[in-house]
């Protein structure tokens, strides 16, 4: 009888075990995934709860004190431990201890290096927010900046300061205080930092400095490219900054990872995910001061990097280099980051073997995050049943001609099936708070959707079209609106559109993004109209977006109209013209393309079209 009743258990067992991995077969990975969620979940409200907040500069502290002796960041072939720049961090406190008070916001202008972090702790060690600036800006965008975060004080690198050289003077008219890393003062009115953190202290500041006790106090302000034409400065909480720390941790990192950064600081992916994930862990970072491809995987095998974060055309690059004898031969085995397209995904596993590439999807300022913790190729993230209940989301119908959302005859959105597109779009609540823009309530609430479905709910828009198959994977597929992506950058079609009107010869122009065949994202492409009395000079216009726009805003084809499309709302018309691409042999237009060995916009052959997709001409 025993016998019958151990053999029903064990076919019960069998049974159920063939069920879940017939009808669940990810059950366990996602059960596993979850729970780590919800325990750092767990950490976050009993911070909330408590108002005893232990921030990311908390953490670092408490890592310098347990384990000082490790190595924190290896920059160019230097090992920065965490006690040393825990230190380091402390005199850069000392030297700004009476020039700042608590609450206070200071702009960091600086590349990729060590002290890039020493300023950034050291200035949230005395309890202020700390501005990070695309070091990519120039002038007008720059100038925006500083006004819109309300910054005061200014460090910025050494290698950086001609760039401040237009607006110095009004800097300096508005009353903010410069400061480069510098050992002596190059030019009035800058003054030299590195001189004045030899000569401080390396005793820490009290902690009360820099006590928190609300999660939604604000710490960092990340400039983002949107609808408005300007950066704008996104508020980035303790409370983000800590959900993003905890990325790594959730994914299986541990503090043996040796995780390589050659993503620029000023972005959330290197300083929230990477350095502060880094920092969560108690592991080492490998900090690249700009990409390579030739010396990626050299860097990796000489550092022992076990994990590297990545934009997609990062690995796009990597893939492209020639191929070389035992490109497997690495200790590689997750990559962590977004944008990651299915072709280059397999060309990746193929080339350099079985690497874990987990995909994060999140925009700086979003209350929203998906995660590809199972690694499925072309998919950002998983959802499931209990995921729905943390996360409040929803894919809506939209109409690519009018740009909104489908509203029904009540004047709510509504739902996509299953496999269909949609707009993605995230609940405003308490779990998922939206800390929005400094500077203006207006861009704030442009990012808002109300009344989707009920009168008086609140969506954050992210202005991405996405779709969730079958088996609750959610697919990226395309940006809507006014902005697009190019080289790992958000290009806001306002602010290139802005500029361009600039040149005396153009009377209106429609920037928008076109798919160039093997690239990540779209290129930008202007169409243009050319006042009456003047003609089109490609000189000109190149010297003009040379010095006014970075070089990933650049428009690179310009297509000459007689006049622009507009919508029934007299906005400009933008979807007609990314379908009809950039091909003369299906455009009359005149089309110009940006062309650096020329020194302007010269005529866009089919030839050099030819040359563009078929990968030989470099864009």
């Amino acid at each position: 009888m025993m016998w019958s009743w151990i053999a029903a258990l064990l076919a019960g067992i069998l049974s159920a075990h063939l069920a879940q991995r017939l009808w669940f077969p990810y059950f366990w990975k996602d059960a596993l995934f979850l729970t780590r969620v919800i325990r750092y979940g767990a950490r976050l409200e009993i911070y909330k709860r408590t108002s005893r907040v232990v921030t990311v500069v908390d953490r670092f502290v408490q890592q310098a004190q347990r384990i000082p002796d490790k190595a924190f960041l290896i920059y160019e072939g230097v090992t920065y431990t965490y006690g040393e720049l825990e230190e380091r961090s402390n005199r850069v406190a000392r030297v700004f201890k009476d020039a700042v008070k608590k609450g206070d916001t200071v702009a960091l202008l600086m590349s990729n290096e060590p002290d890039f972090l020493s300023v950034w702790f050291g200035l949230c060690k005395l309890g202020c927010a700390v501005a990070f600036l695309n070091t990519n800006i120039r002038s007008r965008s720059l100038l925006h900046c500083f006004r819109c975060c309300g910054a005061e004080l200014l460090v910025v690198g050494a290698d950086l300061l001609e760039t401040l050289e237009d607006i110095l003077p009004s800097l300096q008219q508005d009353g903010i205080t410069v400061w480069c890393m510098r050992r002596d003062s190059p030019r009035p009115g800058v003054h030299s930092l590195l001189d004045q953190m030899q000569k401080a202290s390396r005793e820490p500041v009290p902690a009360e400095r820099r006590s928190v006790r609300c999660l939604r106090t604000p710490t960092l302000y990340i400039f983002t490219s949107g609808t408005t034409g300007l950066p704008k400065a996104a508020v980035i909480t303790h409370l983000q900054a800590l959900k993003a720390a905890g990325g790594f941790w959730v994914y299986g990192a541990t503090g043996s990872d040796v995780i390589y950064t050659p993503l620029p600081l000023y972005h959330s992916a290197a300083s929230l995910v990477g350095i502060g994930g880094t920092i969560e862990l108690g592991a080492t970072c490998v900090l690249k001061k700009k990409f390579s491809a030739s010396q990626f995987w050299h860097d990796c095998r000489k550092h022992n990097v076990t994990i590297f974060q990545y934009i997609g055309e990062l690995c796009r690059y990597l893939c492209n280099q020639p191929m070389v004898e035992n490109e497997k031969d690495h200790r590689v085995h997750m990559g962590v980051g977004n944008g990651l397209r299915q072709d280059v995904w397999r060309e990746f596993l193929r080339r350099f073997g079985d690497i874990r590439m987990c995909e994060i999807y999140g925009s700086t300022e979003g209350n929203l995050c998906f995660m590809n913790h199972i690694g499925k190729i072309g998919a950002v993230g998983r959802s499931n049943f209990f995921y729905k209940l943390i996360f409040k989301y929803d894919l809506v119908k939209y109409d690519l001609v009018r740009e909104e959302p489908v509203r029904d005859h009540s004047g709510f959105c509504q739902h996509v099936q299953k496999g269909e597109t949609g707009l993605l779009l995230s609940k405003i609540c308490s779990q998922s708070p939206f800390f929005g823009y400094a500077g203006s309530k207006q861009l704030t609430e442009k990012k808002i959707l109300r009344d989707v479905f009920v009168k008086g709910d609140a969506y954050f828009n992210t202005g991405d079209l996405m779709a969730e198959d079958e088996d609750d994977f959610i697919c990226f597929r395309d940006r809507v609106g006014d902005t697009f992506r190019w080289k790992g950058e958000n290009v806001a079609t306002t602010e290139v559109t802005e500029i361009l009107g600039l040149v005396d010869f153009i009377q209106e122009a429609n920037v928008y993004g076109v798919q160039v065949p093997g690239n990540e994202g779209r290129a930008g492409m202007a169409a243009v109209i050319v006042r009456p009395e003047c003609r089109f000079d490609g000189k000109k216009l190149f010297s003009h977006v040379l010095r006014e726009l970075p070089s990933y805003a650049r428009p690179l084809f310009i297509r000459l109209q007689e006049s622009l499309e507009m919508t029934s709302t007299f906005k400009q018309q933008k979807f007609s013209l990314v379908e009809s691409g950039f091909d003369p042999c299906s455009i009359s237009e005149p089309l110009f393309f940006l062309d650096y060995t020329e020194k302007s916009y010269i005529p866009l052959t089919s030839s050099i079209y030819d040359s563009i997709v078929s990968g030989q001409k470099k864009v």
